[in-house]
């Protein structure tokens, strides 16, 4: 068990806190819960649970009219947690597209009524008790993807589908470090999305933001372009896209769908600053793809970014390859960019950062990792079947500046 981040025992557990944690002291000098207590509790073959400890901010108002600053008060002096096994929860199958090294079948895109009509049926209005916003469905077993910000503190959500009908979402799993937050309703054959990964976007493709904005029609659609494919540090980690398609309170945790009606985001924030206006951010599906690996590890396959077109078949991929692969580890330069020669000479595909583990096709790849305002560091390999290798530094390559 961890509060706050911090490693505090294992369940049962009890802490001993100061009583001005449970209720507002009577003196300015007495101790206060002075910041949000947060419990995580984590059992092997369990999906993790964040829990909620405190109610606040409020204000603290001496006799005198002075103010103290903001306190949060414990919710109860015991808590208690049920958490779910992993294989009742994460049922089902995911349908996800990556590049692949195969045969291309070209894959005509669709009209934006044909987007709408594909994608809505999967999409989520999601409300809290003091919060709404949207999710979409990934499995037809009722599991939902959308952010943690939604999600936290809450149980449950009130889940209604475009068709009217209403669920009791529980909280299954809220990623501690990205903006991902897992729920599940009881059911079975539910509509649900195919996620398309990081490698089959490029700038310049059309999207489509799909959610529930505030004081506006459910489910409603706004279109746009991906303006730009990158880590954005000030957002959170992970990859972004940024796009300039419409984005509203209450979109957040919907889907940002490319033109043949896969989700390759997760819609998450607007950018508000002054002579700003028009750029919103998704959190790529690639990271969506990491967190739920840890549940269907046998079923989504990793860090496979092989070189082929961006036109992929949008076939469901959740299985091992078929083909001859082999393994190659990335650990260093920390954050460079990986770029994976296409199957014409010269065409380079961005596939990730560094550090990953790519599963390449068996024969010779050309890698190149790179930073900015560092020389690239190239690599020619040609990967064997089943093997596993890790890739040192070039010779004649310095280490890398810090940043």
């Amino acid at each position: 068990m961890e509060i706050n981040g911090v490693s505090v025992g294992t369940t049962p557990l009890a802490k001993d806190f100061p009583g001005g944690y449970f209720h507002k002291t009577r003196t300015a000098l007495g101790s206060r819960l002075e910041h949000v207590m947060v419990a995580r509790i984590t059992l092997k073959g369990y999906a993790t649970k964040e829990l909620m400890l405190s109610d606040g901010p409020a204000n603290w108002i001496g006799l005198n009219g002075r103010n103290h600053g903001e306190y949060w008060l414990l919710k109860a002096a015991h808590f208690h947690v049920n958490l779910d096994p992993v294989p009742e929860v994460f049922t089902g199958t995911i349908s996800a597209r990556v590049a692949r090294n195969t045969a291309v079948a070209f894959v005509p895109q669709l009209s934006l009524q044909e987007v709408v009509a594909q994608t809505k049926p999967g999409v989520v209005y999601l409300k809290g008790l003091e919060k709404s916003g949207t999710g979409f469905l990934i499995t037809d077993t009722g599991v939902i993807a959308t952010n943690a910000h939604l999600a936290r503190g809450e149980e449950s959500l009130v889940a209604r589908l475009p068709g009217g009908v209403q669920f009791d979402a529980k909280v299954v799993y809220i990623d501690e470090e990205l903006d991902i937050a897992l729920l599940k309703i009881e059911g079975s054959k539910f509509p649900h999305l195919t996620l398309a990964d990081v490698s089959t976007v490029q700038q310049g493709d059309a999207v489509f933001a799909i959610g529930n904005p505030g004081d506006a029609m459910l489910y409603s659609v706004t279109n746009g372009i991906v303006s730009a494919v990158d880590k954005f540090p000030s957002a959170g980690p992970g990859t972004w896209i940024q796009t300039n398609a419409p984005i509203n309170p209450g979109n957040s945790g919907g889907p940002l769908v490319n033109s043949r009606g896969e989700v390759i985001g997760i819609t998450t924030l607007r950018l508000v600053k002054k002579n700003t206006s028009g750029i919103g951010f998704a959190l790529s599906v690639t990271d969506l793809l990491a967190v739920l690996h840890r549940f269907y590890p046998e079923e989504i396959v990793l860090a496979e970014r092989l070189s082929a077109p961006a036109v992929a078949p949008a076939a469901p991929i959740i299985s091992a390859p078929k083909t001859e692969v082999g393994t190659v580890e990335i650990s260093e330069p920390p954050g460079a960019e990986i770029r994976i020669e296409r199957n014409e000479p010269g065409s380079y595909m961005r596939v990730g950062y560094v550090p990953a583990t790519l599963s390449l096709s068996a024969g010779p790849h050309k890698i190149i990792l790179r930073r900015p305002q560092q020389v690239d560091w190239i690599y020619d390999i040609i990967v064997m079947k089943d093997s596993r290798v890790s890739l040192g530094r070039p010779l004649g390559v310095a280490a890398p500046t810090p940043d």
